[in-house]
């Protein structure tokens, strides 16, 4: 018996995507070209990024692509990067984000555990030689908390304090109050 499986990696992507929303919510758009350092991404293609990101394991799976080595990578990332790099508003990007991460989610929410167990070739050197589709698709997750992790730091670069620290600080200070009343 398969105590996780595809309904739920759809719910947890989607309370991840759902933290990434937020973030881009809370940011405002005159801070979107923000960038934490030179050469590196700004919060808009940040966020684009992360939206566009499980479009990569999307065709490998879609495909039943069982050898990266048949996946045409350049071809594939000027695609993605093409879409990631559209000039976009910041309702723009959150809708985009909104989108595609369900997008994702209703696609991981259909997937049985015989095709999660199915192996695929990795491209050398990456090691191990073969992954799972589960590990390669809990991989987008694990890719987009990356990048959010990024974005909450940008946040405390521009002063804001990021959502999950602001829900934690609520908690800590009702069980402070709880613990006073008693």
């Amino acid at each position: 018996m398969n105590y996780y499986g595809g309904k739920e990696l759809a719910a947890s992507f989607r309370t991840v995507r759902k933290n990434t929303i937020q973030i881009a919510e809370d940011i405002p758009e005159s801070k979107y070209d923000f960038t934490a350092a030179p050469d590196t991404r700004t919060v808009a293609q940040t966020l684009a990024h992360i939206a566009v990101g499980p479009g990569f394991q999307l065709h490998v799976h879609t495909n039943r692509i069982d050898d990266l080595s048949a996946v045409n990578f350049l071809d594939l990332f000027q695609k993605f990067t093409a879409e990631e790099t559209k000039p976009r508003t910041k309702a723009e990007i959150a809708a985009l984000l909104k989108s595609e991460g369900e997008r994702f989610a209703t696609y991981l929410e259909g997937l049985n555990e015989s095709f999660l167990a199915e192996t695929v070739k990795m491209r050398p050197p990456v090691q191990p030689p073969t992954k799972s589709r589960f590990e390669m698709l809990l991989g987008s997750k694990e890719h987009e908390m990356h990048h959010r992790a990024q974005l909450m730091v940008m946040q405390r670069m521009m002063g804001l304090v990021p959502h999950l620290t602001r829900q934690m600080q609520e908690r800590m200070a009702q069980a402070s109050a709880s613990q006073a009343g008693r």
